[in-house]
């Protein structure tokens, strides 16, 4: 594709050379016949350096400029819809059911629905019109699948679990699976025990969620675990029996919550951060990467980071605190040093 053909996909504004274009990459690592964007100043190095064809830039540029160019407004959002212009078509399921999965004669299906190899999918469950149900996926008795869903390799959804239209679940999600229940104590006689409580609850995702490999949602030990519509979840993210997150939040790789904890709406919760059992996040919450939250969070600090969590300002006087204590401590002691050196004088 000429530049000039992708600056008027794109909106944009061609300056130079009327390069042919091939695919999108980064900056660094763009050969010959790619197009890559910068959309921060700070980085006019890599600008200069890249062996990109073309640089997607904005509208007010005013550094070196490479000598292909095309202005947009907003060079981050213009290479995405570069990379799909150039991006092979993703693979198209047609509405058929492959012979080998094993489905229950109790099973509603709707129309234009794609379900693969080996898929497993038990009495009284239901499968919303032009859902496409990928290889090797276990479907419980009893759940029920809206319109539109994409549920890749390898998920499996227990008993019960319902999820609503246009979701897309990605390869080894586990959904519906027992939360973490158990009553231990010590008996009169001395010997210690631990049992089960039973996990009879569900697990309810809302329209548009997307959730990432490998992530696992407890069901609700009673009543349900719910994920909001159009909440974004990352690879390897857990939640626990009873959760609740209100809708359109985003929740990061390696991030927990515990059991019964409720997340607000538009709450953004970035990687590894871990939040306890029973307390609230209120709306628009960020809890930072690698946070502890172990009390609820009322609003009044949109971003909080640190374990315990607390404000920035809050962290930077603990983080220095320590150094500025051995700034003093090395400034007394040459105080010292020097009212000894004159009293001997």
């Amino acid at each position: 594709m000429k530049a000039s053909k992708l600056a008027e996909l794109l909106g944009g504004r061609l300056e130079g050379e009327d390069v042919e274009l091939i695919a999108a990459a980064g900056l660094e690592e763009a050969r010959e016949g790619d197009v890559s964007f910068c959309k921060d100043s700070k980085h006019v190095s890599l600008v200069e350096s890249t062996k990109a064809s073309a640089v997607l830039l904005p509208e007010d540029w005013d550094k070196s400029l490479p000598s292909c160019v095309i202005r947009v407004k907003d060079p981050n959002l213009a290479c995405m819809a570069a990379a799909k212009l150039f991006a092979p078509p993703e693979p198209k399921r047609e509405p058929k059911v492959h012979p080998t999965a094993i489905i229950d004669e109790t099973v509603k299906i709707g129309d234009a629905v794609h379900i693969g190899a080996y898929t497993i999918i038990e009495k009284g469950a239901e499968i919303g019109p032009g859902a496409v149900i990928e290889a090797q996926v276990f479907i419980g008795e009893g759940c029920k699948i809206g319109a539109g869903t994409h549920i890749y390799p390898q998920v499996t959804l227990r008993e019960g679990t319902i999820v609503g239209k246009d979701c897309i679940f990605h390869c080894g999600v586990r959904i519906g699976g027992d939360g973490y229940g158990f009553v231990n104590g010590r008996r009169d006689d001395g010997t210690v025990y631990i049992e089960k409580i039973p996990q009879l609850g569900i697990v309810e995702i809302g329209d548009g969620v997307e959730i990432g490999s490998n992530t696992t949602i407890d069901r609700a030990r009673i009543g349900r675990t719910y994920i909001g519509p159009m909440t974004k979840i990352d690879n390897l993210v857990q939640i626990g029996h009873n959760v609740k997150v209100k809708g359109y939040s985003g929740l990061i790789a390696q991030s927990g919550i515990a059991g019964s904890t409720e997340i607000g709406y538009g709450c953004l919760i970035w990687a590894q951060a871990g939040i306890s059992g029973h307390i609230k996040i209120a709306d628009g919450v960020q809890v930072g990467p690698q946070a502890g939250v172990p009390q609820s969070l009322d609003g009044s600090l949109k971003y909080v980071i640190g374990s315990p969590a607390m404000s920035m300002k809050d962290l930077a006087s603990v983080t220095l605190a320590p150094k500025m204590i051995m700034k003093l401590k090395t400034e007394l002691k040459a105080l010292k040093a020097e009212l000894l050196s004159k009293g001997n004088a």
